[in-house]
């Protein structure tokens, strides 16, 4: 198998996941912009998982070669809702067993990044007149 034969199925693995997926740029970083379910104030955590799942399913099947993935979030057209990233080596350690699910998960969150400032701090941080 080529290496654009295992990049050519990444989009329909990841719409099998419920990745609603509106462009994907297989290169490496692998650019993923996708449509969230949960237009919110923040990024919807199984909504990564679930990109990241099928991403990992098909390492594992020797299917996809990791590169690093540079998740995007969209509430619709245009419309950023926020930006996380994960990076090659660690699909490869997680593959390998030499870290864990909880770990592999933490560093893609770590990534998070949301466009309205604030939108993750506690109502303490972002109103003075909460704490009184």
């Amino acid at each position: 198998m080529t290496g654009d034969e295992r990049t050519a199925d990444v989009e329909p693995a990841l719409r099998s996941y419920g990745v609603s997926v509106e462009s994907i740029d297989r290169g490496d970083p692998l650019e993923l912009t996708y449509m969230t379910a949960f237009p919110g104030r923040e990024i919807h955590r199984g909504e990564i998982g679930r990109a990241l799942n099928a991403l990992i399913d098909r390492t594992e099947a020797d299917e996809w070669d990791p590169v690093r993935v540079e998740g995007t979030v969209v509430r619709s057209p245009g419309d950023v809702l926020g930006t996380w990233r994960a990076e090659a080596e660690w699909f490869e350690a997680l593959t390998s067993y030499e870290i864990s699910e909880t770990e592999f998960s933490a560093r893609v969150l770590d990534t998070v990044s949301h466009a309205i400032e604030g939108a993750a701090q506690p109502a303490a941080e972002t109103d003075p007149e909460a704490d009184r």
